[in-house]
C-alpha cells in the first residue's frame, strides 16, 4: 500500500504554497497525499488578499474522516489561523501514532499575517509538545522564542529554545542569512548542519510548505529523521531551483522539478 500523508493546513488560490503545495510535494515523492483544510484564502503572487478561518468542527471532521478510514503514515501542519484550530489540531495529533511535522506558520512570503498573534502560546505550549520536527524559519523562531539569530552562531541558541517546547527534533531553517542556505537539524544531543547553494532566484514562493511536506512523506516512507530531512533539502534545493515566474510577483518554486530529472529519495 502506499505510504499515506495528511496535510492540516490553509489553501493558497495561487497553487504556489498551503494545500496545494502539499498535494504535490507528495505526489512527486511518491505517497499519497490527503488534506485538512483549516482556512481558505484568496491569494496570489502579489500577496494574501483575504483569509476566511473554517470552523473548528469543520477541521476536526475532515480529519476524523480520513484518519479514522485511511489512516495516516504522518501528519504535516502548516496555517493553523488561531488558537481553537491549533489546540483541536494539536488534540487531534496527540491521538494519531504517526510522525507529525510542525512548520509554524506566522506570515506568508510577502508578509502577510496567518496566524493571530494570540495564537501563538497555543502553539508553544500545545502544538509543539507533539511535534516530531518543528521546522521553523528564522522568523518564526523570533516569533516563538523572541532570539533574533543574525549568523550561523545563534541557530544553536534558536534550536536549544525551540526543543524547550518539547518537539523531539527542531530544524532551525537558515535560509534568511547571507551565504550558503544552511540549516540546523538537532534533537539536544545530535546535530546535523545541512548546506546548500543558494540560487539566485526570486520564485520561492511555498518553500517552506514544501519541506515540510517533503519531511513528511520520507518519515512515511519509514526513513528516520535525519534521512527524512536529508532528502527533503536536496528535493527542495532543486525545486528552488527550478522555481518559476507565475504573475506580477513571486513565483513558486517547481514541485514537479524532479519527476523528469530523477527523484532524490522517491
Amino acid at each position: 500500500m502506499r505510504p499515506t500523508v495528511l496535510t492540516v493546513a490553509g489553501s493558497d488560490s495561487g497553487g504556489g504554497a498551503g494545500i496545494q503545495a502539499d498535494l504535490k510535494t507528495m505526489l512527486a515523492l511518491g505517497v499519497h497525499g490527503m488534506s485538512v483544510v483549516t482556512a481558505v484564502t484568496a491569494q496570489n503572487s502579489l500577496g494574501v488578499q483575504g483569509v476566511w478561518e473554517l470552523p473548528v468542527e469543520a477541521v476536526r471532521a475532515q480529519y476524523r474522516s480520513v484518519v479514522d478510514d485511511i489512516g495516516v503514515r504522518a501528519v504535516k501542519t502548516g496555517m493553523l489561523s488561531s488558537a481553537h484550530v491549533v489546540e483541536a489540531v494539536a488534540e487531534l495529533i496527540a491521538g494519531t501514532d504517526a510522525p507529525a511535522v510542525v512548520d509554524p506558520v506566522g506570515v506568508s512570503k510577502h508578509g502577510d499575517p496567518l496566524l493571530a498573534a494570540s495564537a501563538l502560546d497555543s502553539v508553544r505550549t500545545r502544538l509543539l509538545p507533539v511535534a516530531t520536527v518543528a521546522t521553523p524559519n528564522l522568523d518564526e523562531v523570533a516569533q516563538l522564542t523572541g532570539i533574533r539569530v543574525e549568523s550561523e552562531d545563534g541557530m544553536r541558541e534558536a534550536a536549544a529554545a525551540v526543543l524547550a517546547f518539547g518537539p523531539r527534533w527542531a530544524l532551525i531553517k537558515g535560509g534568511h542569512l547571507p551565504g550558503e542556505a544552511v540549516d540546523l537539524l538537532t534533537d539536544g544531543t545530535e546535530e546535523h548542519w545541512l548546506r546548500a547553494p543558494r540560487y539566485d532566484n526570486r520564485h520561492t514562493h511555498g518553500t517552506g510548505c514544501t519541506l515540510a511536506s517533503a519531511i513528511a512523506a520520507q518519515l512515511a516512507k519509514g526513513r528516520s529523521v535525519p534521512e527524512a530531512v536529508t532528502t527533503a533539502k536536496e528535493y527542495v534545493t532543486g525545486a528552488i531551483a527550478a522555481g518559476f515566474a507565475l504573475g506580477a510577483g513571486i513565483g513558486p518554486v517547481d514541485h514537479g522539478w524532479a519527476l523528469t530529472r530523477g527523484t532524490p529519495g522517491a
